[in-house]
């Protein structure tokens, strides 16, 4: 239990962001708060971790990049 609560959300954010973005970062570090504050409110609170798993899948099904990523030109 050495910070897992926080490694979630953690690669949930940089995962929103785009991996190599800084700014794409910060503002996929303030969605998922944002989120699992809102999930707290009608879910039980121990479901916020579950809600950073949700975010990673939803957002590597329709957009793998990120929102702020660059997609990948293979030659």
């Amino acid at each position: 239990m050495l910070g897992w609560s926080l490694t979630i959300p953690v690669f949930a954010a940089a995962i929103l962001g785009g991996i190599g973005s800084p700014y794409g970062a910060m503002l996929g570090a303030i969605l998922v708060g944002f989120a699992e504050e809102i999930t707290g409110q009608f879910l039980a609170p121990s479901y916020k971790v579950a809600v950073g798993f949700v975010i990673i899948a939803v957002l590597l099904m329709f957009r793998p990049q990120g929102l702020f990523g660059q997609p990948e030109i293979k030659k």
